[in-house]
């Protein structure tokens, strides 16, 4: 089922859902599966599975010199997609990136989600490749998630890149999320101009958004209220991460360029210990999510980052 039946069938009532990570290359699902379980009993609709890009490694050949090799660090976001479909019988998310992706593997890619009976793919742009300070498009690739959105709709209408009489049935067209930033992406020069940025994603055919984490309410209903008055009428979803040590303080800004509360900020410098600043991160996230399904929020979407006890503590207060 598309995401967007999910919330419509919901009849007002804001749903739970979660953002899981694939393991790393050689390690089995089952510490994956440990971490889903307890998140259960909240009956999410759906699971995002992130997608990783590729990344250089460098070899040691001997004598002082070294070979470099490309590699994916956490791959199998579909075969992950299809296990979980099959387990819990939820829909999955897969993310589908322009960085280090053709155009053809992407269509092979939707190609085999709609084997396996996935409704809904999340389009990012993603991050530029580690070591680089700037997103470079791959050779053969998408530049932009606009781009991606396109070429996700495309074939579900039945074009395909190269075989332009393929037949594609009705239910092969894909529910499309994109990504949107309370707090503007990094790129973006101001915030108006990523949400011009925003409602192009939309025009070009997504069908909702999830935004990136933030911990600052009055930012995410800004943001929606901006995006309403630029045309965008798509569900806007809230991401929430709940803090859980204390050099979350330098890593969340760092990596994903938000600012948080300086009354969180003095709670985590002051508390004892990390077991400390997660309770504090979990009575924060809960007052955060009580006060956004105040405003009504379709979703409350998780980020797990492979842990769920936090999260089982947040959810148990709300659902």
């Amino acid at each position: 089922m598309k995401i967007t039946e999910h919330i419509k069938n919901a009849n007002g009532k804001t749903l739970f859902s979660l953002e899981v990570v694939p393991p790393q290359k050689g390690i089995g699902i089952e510490d994956l599966y440990t971490n889903i379980d307890p998140l259960m009993e909240f009956k999410p609709p759906f699971i995002d599975v992130t997608t990783s890009r590729e990344e250089y490694i460098y070899l040691d050949k001997g004598n002082g010199l070294m070979e470099r090799r490309i590699t994916r660090m956490r791959p199998g976001t579909l075969g992950i997609c299809a296990a979980i479909q099959h387990k819990y019988n939820v829909d999955t998310v897969p993310h589908l990136l322009c960085g280090g992706f053709t155009k053809e593997e992407t269509e092979y890619l939707l190609v085999d989600c709609m084997y396996l009976g996935i409704d809904n793919v999340m389009a990012l742009r993603g991050d530029a490749m580690k070591g680089h300070q700037y997103f470079e498009p791959t050779q053969g690739g998408h530049a932009s998630a606009m781009d991606l959105v396109n070429q996700i709709n495309n074939l579900g209408r039945g074009k395909y890149l190269h075989d332009e009489d393929q037949i594609c049935d009705e239910l092969n067209k894909f529910c499309i999320g994109v990504a949107g930033y309370p707090e503007k992406h990094m790129e973006a020069p101001s915030m108006n101009y990523d949400l011009k940025w925003l409602k192009q994603k939309v025009d070009a055919g997504a069908d909702y958004i999830v935004t990136q984490m933030f911990f600052d309410n009055k930012k995410y209903i800004e943001f929606v209220q901006k995006a309403r008055e630029m045309g965008i009428t798509v569900p806007i979803i809230p991401g929430i991460k709940p803090i859980a040590t204390k050099k979350h303080l330098k890593i969340l800004p760092q990596v994903f360029k938000i600012d948080l509360p300086e009354e969180l900020i003095t709670a985590v410098e002051n508390a004892k210990n990390n077991e400390a600043v997660k309770q504090i991160g979990v009575e924060w996230a809960i007052a955060q999510c009580r006060e956004l399904l105040d405003f009504g929020v379709p979703v409350l979407h998780f980020y797990s980052m492979g842990k769920s006890d936090n999260i089982k503590k947040v959810a148990g207060e709300l659902f």
